[in-house]
């Protein structure tokens, strides 16, 4: 029996790299893993032209491309998760006192509006620092993946001449939220931005995800089974990790291994937790959070977000 090959993009990272070793196998298929070096450049392709099978995708992108009918579907494997008290970057020259002194200025975001970081990192500032989001220009240096959303109105381009970063510098922008700058200049806005993270994680169980898997809803509509059968591989794959991060046998970590590792050992359980349920208070959270900042109008039930039969699963 010749099995379905599905064409697959994922990062390699340690929850699923035992799906690209084939130390784990998934049940009634095979995938078919193209590698992306830019993995954001996948989310594109797939929101705008279905090119892949089954797809790792940024999780806010993913609620603005449901909300504008994208037909695909999410199963609640949820591959990336993080702290973002560490996104914002300011040049402590600029005399800068803290996140409220954002109020009134222009901020630059990398990419996009919608990106996940960015989604959470605003979040932080307004429930931890107070700062009236509406109250700053954000700044973008590109355009969504959803090409038919639209931001609001405090939201605007970046425009020709200049990094996001070169603007910091110069002044002209206050902050920027992305990535680590290059320029050693630029620092974290929140002081010990690691340890305000595990503060919140402990004090307010806020555990960001940021990546889940989708699906073409084409392939679901033919085999309904396979939303449970993609869950299964990834469930799998990633419980080897935890096993190796509880062991402590994680060959030369990453920085992210040692933030899972650290999350295991604050609380004691899981840190890549899959399921609707068990993650339902965060996601709820995320979403009021992209209809604050007017990133989709109304919350979408977590059993439209994912495919029937993952429901009840929990890894």
């Amino acid at each position: 029996m010749v099995l379905p090959q599905l064409t697959t993009v994922t990062r390699t990272q340690g929850n699923n790299e035992a799906l690209k070793t084939g130390a784990v196998t998934p049940r009634g298929f095979r995938f078919e893993f193209e590698e992306v070096p830019v993995l954001v450049h996948a989310f594109r392709r797939m929101v705008r032209g279905l090119e892949f099978d089954v797809s790792e995708m940024a999780l806010t992108t993913y609620l603005v491309a449901k909300a504008h009918g994208a037909r695909f579907t999410a199963v609640p494997a949820f591959l990336v998760r993080g702290f973002h008290h560490g996104a914002i970057h300011h040049d402590p020259a600029s005399g800068l006192r803290g996140p409220q002194d954002l109020e009134g200025r222009r901020v630059g975001v990398s990419r996009g509006y919608t990106v996940t970081t960015g989604v959470w990192a605003r979040a932080v500032l307004q429930e931890e620092y107070g700062v009236d989001l509406d109250k700053v220009t954000w700044v973008l240096s590109g355009d969504e993946h959803v090409a038919a959303y639209r931001p609001p109105a405090n939201v605007v381009p970046m425009g020709p001449g200049g990094s996001l970063e070169e603007r910091v510098l110069s002044g002209e922008l206050a902050a920027v939220i992305g990535p680590r700058p290059a320029s050693p200049a630029l620092v974290p806005l929140i002081p010990d931005a690691e340890e305000a993270g595990f503060a919140a994680l402990r004090e307010r169980a806020l555990y960001p995800v940021n990546h889940l898997i989708v699906i073409r809803d084409e392939l679901l509509a033919h085999q309904p089974e396979l939303a449970e059968l993609v869950f299964d591989a990834f469930a799998r794959a990633k419980q080897l990790y935890v096993d190796r991060l509880r062991a402590g046998d994680v060959g030369s970590p990453t920085a992210t291994d040692l933030m899972y590792r650290r999350v295991l050992e604050t609380t004691g359980a899981d840190p890549l937790p899959y399921g609707m349920e068990p993650n339902r208070a965060v996601l709820e959270q995320l979403m009021r959070h992209a209809v604050d900042q007017r990133i989709i109008e109304r919350p979408l039930p977590l059993e439209e977000l994912f495919a029937e039969g993952t429901h009840t699963l929990v890894a």
